[in-house]
């Protein structure tokens, strides 16, 4: 039986093995760092050349007023929800094997969330008009607007960054703890004894930590769960074609839990790389993930079978014409793709022998990312494209430079965000990887009594 983590691992070199990785990463981290930075500079760019000429350079001056934008901001929202809601998840079930990963999946978690409201703010234009965005009292119901699909997105994302925040920092405490105990001078010193609050790992200590953790999962599972079907009503709710379907909410959550799965498998392999962690990040650990990632892909397939399904056998004409013209319209090889990318990639996850085969898996994560991506562009850009009224219909259009530099440059943005924070705080847990070694090294001793006892 092959086993998620070694059962001999000293208590003293985990500590070891995590802390050199806040101080020596390979050179291919600022390689990344590099990178990222750079492609931060063409999003900055071309923000500014937006600013500057106006909304006209990302063709927001026409129909097609919900673009790449809004198509990229659903992407990050989804990719958030995987991280913490997973690791909510599997903590009350009790999986051993998320302890190893769970921390840089709440961090992506974290950095996803911030990355989806930098969109909100590049949509609007007038980036200085955000508050009107906040959901604050207004005794004049005036400002805001609670009927606004963009104030749910606000309260949505407000509430769930700050609740994955605090669950991100909740399970970091112990092991914040064992930093600052372990660096003796500087910044960092400074940094772990503030955050630390005090810890020193006493039972009561140890007994406030687990009912606090415990409820913050509890309470994190249904939020994650609201807040993407917030985002799939700011379509559901409106009366476009192609859109004003009762599946959405829980096709929103499938496809968020699908491409977050897709993306820890990337940061996975990353940071197994990266980070020197091929003793905690083990390829049991990953064909675990990666059979979680193929279950999750066939509800997805099968919720989008059921749309396709409801539309086609439907009385609405337009929204079954919009369906048509996905398929063999204008944008027929990005629906084509998002379904091969989407449906027939992931059946490589089926055989074991791909499993826990690092570059097929590297690949097939990256590919997954991209149809999760091209699903979003293809809820948004086929209604405007082929909706209701004839002056909408604008077949030619496609996204300008500038929207593309400042897509681009979000990546770098949540690059540069997540390999930071791998650099400064742990991004495996060594407290639950300690607890993980000693209650599967207890097991193996009772298998090894009850064994020796049966002789």
């Amino acid at each position: 039986m092959t086993k998620d983590i070694r059962e001999d691992i000293a208590w003293a070199k985990i500590n070891k093995d995590v802390l050199k990785s806040l101080e020596a990463p390979r050179k291919l981290y600022w390689v990344i760092i590099f990178i990222a930075l750079a492609m931060i500079g063409v999003a900055v760019g071309c923000e500014i050349y937006q600013y500057q000429t106006g909304m006209g350079v990302s063709y927001k001056n026409n129909s097609h007023v919900w673009g790449l934008y809004i198509a990229t901001f659903i992407f990050w929202i989804g990719m958030s929800h995987s991280g913490t809601l997973l690791s909510a998840i599997l903590h009350l079930m009790h999986a051993d094997w998320r302890k190893p990963i769970y921390r840089f999946a709440e961090a992506m978690t974290t950095f996803s969330l911030m990355t989806a409201g930098l969109f909100v703010l590049v949509h609007l234009g007038r980036v200085w008009m955000f508050y009107y965005a906040l959901p604050y009292p207004s005794e004049r119901w005036i400002w805001p607007n609670f009927q606004s699909p963009l104030l749910w997105d606000a309260m949505a994302i407000f509430t769930y960054l700050s609740s994955s925040v605090i669950f991100l920092y909740v399970g970091m405490i112990p092991d914040l703890a064992i930093c600052r105990d372990n660096i003796h001078a500087g910044w960092r010193k400074k940094l772990y004894t503030l955050l630390a609050l005090g810890w020193e790992g006493t039972d009561r200590q140890w007994r406030s930590f687990r009912i606090t953790y415990l409820t913050v999962a509890c309470f994190l599972i249904p939020l994650a769960v609201s807040v993407h079907s917030i985002v799939a009503s700011d379509f559901a709710m409106s009366q476009q074609p192609g859109w004003h379907i009762t599946s959405f909410p829980p096709y929103f959550v499938a496809g968020a839990l699908y491409s977050g799965c897709a993306a820890i498998i990337t940061l996975f392999i990353i940071l197994r790389y990266v980070f020197k962690f091929e003793e905690y990040m083990t390829l049991p650990i990953l064909k675990k993930t990666a059979r979680l990632t193929f279950a999750i892909s066939m509800v997805w397939t099968y919720l989008n079978l059921i749309e396709f399904a409801s539309v086609w056998y439907g009385h609405d004409q337009a929204s079954k014409d919009v369906l048509i013209y996905k398929a063999t319209g204008h944008y027929a090889p990005f629906w084509w793709g998002m379904m091969f990318c989407g449906s027939i990639v992931p059946l490589t996850l089926a055989f074991k022998r791909f499993q826990t085969n690092i570059p097929v898996l590297f690949v097939v994560s990256i590919l997954l990312n991209v149809g999760m991506w091209l699903e979003r562009w293809m809820i948004v850009a086929p209604t405007f494209a082929n909706g209701y009224y004839p002056w909408t219909w604008d077949h030619d259009q496609w996204p300008s430079f500038v929207q593309w530099g400042i897509v681009f440059g979000s990546f770098g943005w949540f690059a540069l965000l997540f390999m930071v924070f791998c650099k400064v705080f742990p991004s495996v847990s060594m407290y639950e990887v300690k607890e993980m070694v000693y209650h599967r090294s207890q097991a193996s001793k009772k298998n090894g009594l009850a064994t020796k006892g049966a002789h």
